[in-house]
């Protein structure tokens, strides 16, 4: 266990590294020939691989077009070359930059389309690869392939078998760099979120066409890297390379070795290249292997190799006392709630239909800051269709939504959000492989933004906003309770946790409006307390707060103001002690008759005079 704990302090780009520099240097340690080309084109698969495991492992978006940004890469280098640019850093960069371009085209109206359009898209788009090189034989050989590429020079320099070992190998460990830098950002925790969700994403502001399309685009940059170095390689190019059968090895490599995972994708196309690849009879029944790849691998192998080794990672970081604190919060008074400048929602006249089925009828509530604002009714009132309208995930049939003196019925939900809305759901909504800070900062993407670039090369504007980012999380997170847990995967707290955490990621925003939708259900009673303190702190400091929840013991201990929802309209408004005494409320809310209302108000000052 000390010799594990002394590995843990090494930073985990260490190990990576050293390997990388292994393989650099294995030509220098007698390294065959034969090997030194399987150890090159295992290079180039992985940097196709981990284009795909980008966009699909990370941003959660399944496309099979890494074969034709692989083909219209190696494509533009062979032309290069033939035309006289041989330098090979010229033709890198061209290359990546045409893969991108056709990474943007072919993306825009699969993920305009949604659903599974993307995934179709670039399915038929491979097929066409072989139809649209023949289309211009003239140019790009056709069925006969590309021949009379030159060898790739560097600076003016020819390169020998070594030399472009070398330039192959540096380009794999140089993308890698860029591609961990990005995963570890706060892009990598936003692309993460939209994974998880899409309307997650788009409640923290996240525009979810934007970030699609980035994945995508940004996935395609390394395959067209991957194909400029293919082309150098053997100084041919044939329309058979770039089939659906390398559309299927680049995702059976994803996921066997962990989609997830920015050294996964290294794995998996090592293991595919070195092994299976070698065999003509694997070669002659590719798809079929590759199939049972992919099946297996989802199966029994869930999140790939990578994935198996982050459990064993888990297990000795527990037996060596390194795993995160699960410990409660030590005892003492939690900090203020800065002052917050809330605005006052006004929502009018609002309806909406799906279908047949009328939701909401001419609804008029107001939030105002400072007060808690409570909505409640039976199941299907249309409690959360009210709020989803507010969020922007749903367009009204008529009525007005306002902030202050801003209309927002009209916006995306996106806008709505980046406008000063910010929500909790039912079920808590947290992705995958993120900590507790990583989750809370994530509500920060848009409102405070880095680019790209600054995160790949990480420029001090990345470096202060990423610092703001940490120092605003263990802010929040001391304000709900749980800065002790600031290192613990979000996903694996419990469920009263799990709700602080979602308002701690509401709050760290700045919301001028924060709506709650059933937080308090499925806490014990300790942690409704909790809930409930946070709240009235919430609201001193001068929030505005939107409560939804079928606690009516809550309700009635945090509302400034009542709305009551039945049927789809308001039956009902004022302050606790009116609604609580309202026949129509007891009838609808709480299923008693009006003959027994007198009886019902009776009990409740009872229970409250037994809670003082």
């Amino acid at each position: 266990m000390v010799v594990w704990r002394a590995f843990r302090a090494v930073p985990t780009w260490v190990p990576p590294l050293v390997v990388a520099v292994v393989v650099l240097l294995l030509p220098q340690l007698g390294l065959d020939f034969a090997t030194s080309r399987q150890v090159q084109l295992a290079c180039i698969l992985a940097l196709v691989v981990s284009g795909l495991n980008l966009s699909l492992g990370y941003a959660g978006q399944l496309a099979l077009g890494q074969a034709a940004m692989y083909a219209a890469g190696a494509y533009t280098a062979g032309l290069l070359s033939i035309a006289g640019y041989t330098d090979i850093l010229l033709q890198l960069v061209v290359a990546g930059l045409v893969a991108l371009a056709v990474g943007v085209l072919t993306g825009i109206p699969g993920l305009r389309l949604g659903s599974w359009s993307l995934a179709m898209t670039s399915f038929f788009l491979v097929l066409l690869v072989p139809d649209v090189l023949a289309m211009f034989e003239d140019v790009t050989g056709g069925h006969n392939g590309l021949s009379g590429i030159e060898g790739p020079t560097l600076f003016g320099a020819p390169l020998d078998t070594d030399g472009y070992y070398v330039v192959i190998v540096v380009v794999a460990i140089v993308w890698f760099a860029v591609l961990r830098n990005i995963v570890v950002s706060r892009h990598g925790v936003a692309f993460r979120v939209l994974k998880q969700s899409p309307v997650l994403a788009s409640s923290v502001g996240i525009s979810v066409f934007r970030m699609k399309l980035l994945g995508y685009a940004l996935g395609a940059f390394p395959v067209g890297l991957a194909g400029a170095l293919f082309a150098n390689l053997d100084g041919y190019l044939s329309p058979e390379t770039f089939t659906f059968t390398l559309a299927t090895s680049v995702l059976a490599a994803s996921i066997l070795g962990g989609s997830a995972s920015v050294y996964g994708a290294a794995v998996g196309a090592a293991i595919m290249q070195l092994g299976p690849n070698q065999s003509s009879a694997f070669q002659q029944y590719a798809l079929v292997f590759y199939g049972a790849f992919l099946i297996l691998g989802g199966v029994l192998l869930g999140g790939g190799l990578a994935q198996l080794f982050r459990g064993l990672v888990t297990r000795l970081d527990r037996r060596a006392g390194l795993a995160p604190s699960r410990t409660a919060a030590p005892p003492g008074q939690p900090p203020e709630v800065p002052a917050l400048r809330g605005a006052e929602l006004a929502v009018s006249g609002l309806s909406k239909a799906f279908g047949g089925n009328q939701a909401l009828r001419d609804v008029s509530i107001i939030a105002a800051p400072g007060r808690v604002t409570a909505l409640i009714g039976p199941n299907g009132s249309g409690k959360t269709t009210l709020l989803n309208m507010i969020s922007g995930f749903y367009r009204t049939d008529a009525g007005r939504i306002a902030l202050d003196d801003g209309q927002i019925q009209r916006l995306p939900a996106h806008r709505v959000a980046r406008a000063g809305v910010a929500r909790t759901f039912q079920t808590p909504n947290l992705p995958a492989g993120v900590t507790v800070a990583e989750a809370v900062a994530s509500g920060r993407y848009s409102t405070h933004r880095a680019s790209t670039l600054g995160a790949v090369l990480r420029l001090p504007r990345f470096r202060r906003i990423r610092a703001a980012d940490i120092a605003e999380a263990e802010r929040v997170l001391e304000l709900v309770g749980l800065a002790h847990l600031r290192d613990a995967e979000a996903v694996s707290l419990p469920l009263g946790n799990r709700r602080l955490l979602e308002v701690a990621r509401a709050l760290v925003t700045e919301p001028k409006v924060l709506l709650l939708d059933e937080a308090a259900s499925g806490l014990d009673e300790d942690e409704v307390d909790r809930l409930a303190e946070l709240i009235r702190r919430i609201r001193d400091a001068g929030g505005t707060v939107l409560l939804v929840e079928h606690n009516f013991r809550l309700i009635l201990a945090l509302a400034d103001e009542i709305f009551v929802l039945a049927h789809g309209q308001v039956i009902a408004s004022g302050p606790p002690e009116v609604i609580e005494r309202d026949p129509r409320v007891l009838n609808e809310y709480l299923g008693v008759r009006s003959t027994e209302s007198a009886e019902s108000s009776e009990a409740m000052d009872t229970m409250k005079a037994g809670e003082r």
